[in-house]
């Protein structure tokens, strides 16, 4: 054995070393939350974080809080309607319908249709469902556009600004490229670029969506991160060769839901949120 070898085997723990390390050697996150998150860097997250060129990101639930935004839209729509509902659930039965209606396009059902008309389609089976009469097209519009102005999480811009110092940072989302480039003019999202399912015409997970996003941005996959905080995305998008980095948001689905920890470490990064993954990746 070399002494070059004992030297790059003494500094690169195995897979399975660096998982116990990073768990043994944890710090508390917000007393809030109760999360405790992985400190410990190996020599292989700084190879990993320096051929990495471009981050993307899931949005909805990763980047923007979803839930609360919708909650607050019907609660200022029933202050001028007078409509008696339970926003939660109703912004929890909005977003189950996500799923399937994206389903029906990926299996022929429906025509490419884009995220802004099957939110419509969802809308107006709700509006059936919860009561809520007399409303105009207008504010049928309007209210579906509330998918376009979802509040970001509070650390969200100044970790994407903090990102953005190192990468390029772009979106990978099912949203459309109208919706998307409304919430950041919004919320002031500071993307190098809105990337969306739209562009391949195949929503997430089919690998076209995220084989297109690293093709626009010039890039080899294995040079492109997906940055989400769902672990079916991320597995979807590591299938195609894309790097991964899960953050953990507790609260997306509301207080008291179970929350993946990533224990069996299949993702490159685990972050509690975009700080916090700017600071493992040295930006």
């Amino acid at each position: 054995m070399t002494a070059t070898t004992q030297k790059h085997q003494s500094t690169t723990p195995s897979l399975s070393r660096r998982r116990l390390l990073q768990w043994a050697a944890v710090l508390p996150v917000a007393a809030t939350s109760g999360l405790a998150m992985p400190r410990v860097f190996a020599a292989s997250d700084i190879a990993v974080s320096e051929s990495v060129k471009a981050l993307t990101f899931d949005v909805f639930g990763t980047v923007v809080d979803w839930r609360s935004s919708i909650i607050r839209e019907g609660e200022l729509l029933a202050a001028t309607k007078g409509y008696q509902v339970d926003w939660a659930v109703f912004a929890d039965r909005w977003r189950a319908g996500y799923g399937p209606a994206m389903n029906q396009v990926r299996t022929g059902e429906l025509p490419w249709t884009k995220i802004d008309d099957l939110h419509r389609m969802i809308l107006d089976e709700l509006v059936v469902e919860f009561g809520l009469t007399g409303m105009s097209e207008a504010e049928l519009d309007h209210f579906n556009r509330a998918w376009h102005r979802l509040t970001p999480w509070p650390d969200t811009v100044g970790g994407l600004n903090r990102l953005k110092t190192k990468y390029v940072i772009a979106t990978l989302s099912n949203g459309n490229v109208s919706l998307l480039t409304n919430m950041a003019k919004n919320a002031g999202l500071p993307w190098d670029a809105v990337l969306s399912a739209e562009l391949s015409g195949h929503y997430k997970p089919d690998p076209e969506a995220y084989l297109k996003a690293a093709d626009l941005l010039g890039f080899k996959p294995e040079q492109v991160m997906l940055v989400a905080a769902h672990p079916g995305d991320l597995r979807a998008a590591a299938r195609t060769g894309l790097r991964t980095a899960y953050v953990i948001r507790p609260l997306e689905r509301g207080p008291g839901q179970p929350v993946d920890m990533n224990e069996a470490g299949e993702f490159d990064y685990t972050a509690t949120d975009f700080l916090d993954l700017a600071r493992q990746l040295r930006a």
